[in-house]
């Protein structure tokens, strides 16, 4: 059994670990900054600074690490004022917070203030950054993870192969699905996350079909057609929706799998997200949901896990060690989270998504026998990255700036489990 690596709410013994200097990226104010605030003054840390995201876009003076930090990059989601600086150009006189589109401007724009902070990290002695943006660009595009996943024997839904040029909207979408064999399928905006503009779609038979989304359609301020996100999911059947719902997304880069029966402990349709903190599998929640999309926000709960681990049974195991094993593809990044889609019968699984910001999860502590029992993910990443970071290189230990880049490179189609 580990030993447990950090407990909740109290102090740690002195130890001279502790004097690091931690430094975050991060919107000041946010839930994540400060889970992570208070998880680095727990664990017996000072004051971690805060580098504003808003700053580094704008390349605002000073918006640059101090030397001798362990730098940490977190979300720059949930913040109008960066939401703007990303995409705002690319919705032109249309930008409103909760519209979907924009992502291929994000995405560079995103990116690239990654690698400016990689750079400036380099420049400041005693700088650790603990992140590679080659990865976490990685994880923000769909189609990339699917394929890096694909091509290292990950278990993963069936990709709608694109090879031919991208979809066009729904009738070159609904063409290609059934020359494919995949009447059922959710379609993603390849940089989107919290589910922005994830379509489930089933084509039925007679050329009827069913869309379901929290994407709500409407007109932008500028007059033109748009899709905006809400918190209510909805569904689309008629084919003057189905169209203007999937012509706009066209507009964006699009990821599209296969739509895989989940397990449906009670009726409601099942997936696990997975903290995997350097290295090893510490958090997991079980979402459950009345609709085919169970992100929290969108009206999902967090089920009994322990009920879903006894029902699971020997795959349990599995699923950890194809967290883990995912989390391997990613050394540079001390924490990532994996979306498990567990299969109807409990007897196989798959991995749906790759999150870098995905540990956003308020009191849920470690699993028994991960080390982080009693801790948050937030402890348990600080914890991880004070315990290894004057250690040598091993398996367990952050990959850092000084390891080199690691690149992942692919196409998006993949192999079903």
């Amino acid at each position: 059994m580990a030993t447990s690596i950090v407990s909740a709410g109290r102090r740690l013994a002195p130890d001279p670990r502790r004097s690091a200097r931690f430094t975050v990226v991060g919107n000041p104010g946010s839930r994540r900054v400060d889970l992570f605030r208070a998880a680095v003054l727990a664990a017996g840390g000072p004051e971690p600074a805060v580098l504003a995201w808003a700053d580094v876009l704008r390349g605002a003076p000073g918006a640059v690490p101090a030397p001798g930090t362990l730098l940490r990059i977190d979300s720059p989601g949930e913040d109008e004022r960066v939401d703007r600086l990303l995409r705002g150009d690319a919705l032109g006189g249309g930008w409103d917070p909760t519209r979907v589109g924009g992502g291929t401007a994000w995405y560079e724009r995103f990116t690239a203030a990654l690698r400016e902070l990689a750079r400036s990290a380099a420049a400041v002695p005693g700088c650790v950054l603990l992140a590679d943006p080659d990865e976490i660009a990685v994880m923000f595009d769909k189609r990339r993870t699917h394929a890096l996943l694909a091509d290292a024997a990950v278990p993963v839904p069936r990709a709608l192969d694109q090879g031919g040029g991208p979809v066009a909207g729904w009738d070159d979408l609904r063409e290609r699905l059934l020359a494919a064999g995949m009447p059922r399928a959710f379609v993603k905006p390849a940089h989107a996350s919290s589910a922005s503009g994830v379509v489930a779609v089933e084509l039925g038979p007679r050329g009827r079909a069913r869309a379901t989304t929290s994407a709500a359609l409407g007109t932008a301020a500028d007059g033109r057609p748009a899709l905006f996100n809400s918190l209510r999911v909805r569904r689309y059947t008629q084919e003057s929706q189905l169209r203007a719902l999937f012509d706009v997304l066209a507009g964006e880069r699009l990821h599209v799998e296969r739509w895989l029966p989940k397990a449906s402990p009670h009726g409601k349709p099942c997936d696990l997200r997975v903290v995997v903190t350097a290295g090893r599998a510490t958090h997991a929640v079980l979402r459950t949901s009345r609709h085919p999309v169970t992100n929290l926000h969108l009206g999902g709960a967090r089920g009994d896990l322990s009920a879903f681990r006894d029902a699971a049974g020997p795959e349990w195991p599995a699923v950890l060690e194809t967290c883990e094993r995912t989390a391997r593809l990613f050394p540079g990044s001390p924490v990532v989270a994996v979306d498990v889609l567990p299969s109807a019968n409990l007897r196989g699984h798959a991995v749906g998504e790759v999150n870098a910001f995905g540990d956003l999860l308020p009191g849920l502590t470690g699993l028994p026998g991960s080390g982080a029992e009693g801790a948050d993910t937030y402890a348990a990443f600080t914890a991880a990255v004070l315990r290894v970071r004057d250690s040598p290189r091993t398996a367990d230990r952050p990959r850092t700036q000084a390891d080199g880049p690691r690149t992942a490179k692919g196409t998006p189609e993949g192999t079903p489990k």
